[in-house]
């Protein structure tokens, strides 16, 4: 999964906030969550991209229609001012080094 989103320079401390939230909780407990990743832009510091990497696209799209998640994200969704979701499938990765 990959969020771009935009957050306005004053609502970056709050947007952080609501990720660190959201993040442990996932991490430690959500059914096929494998890992994520929160990236700022190098050239736009309200341009933020959001990385979810899970088991199957069933286990986020469980995830994604559960009411705790709608819950949980709320905060950091009032922070953007623009949002887009992208879904991708892995077709080949390079391999981690030892």
């Amino acid at each position: 999964m990959v969020f771009l989103v935009r957050v306005p320079a004053e609502r970056t401390e709050a947007f952080l906030a609501a990720y660190e939230a959201v993040r442990h909780l996932v991490a430690d407990g959500v059914p096929g969550h494998r890992v994520d990743q929160v990236c700022r832009s190098a050239a736009d510091p309200e341009q933020w991209l959001i990385t979810s990497e899970w088991a199957s696209l069933a286990d986020f799209e469980a995830w994604e229609r559960s009411p705790e998640h709608r819950d949980l994200v709320r905060p950091m969704r009032e922070c953007f001012t623009d949002a887009r979701s992208l879904r991708f499938h892995i077709l080949a990765q390079t391999p981690t080094l030892p």
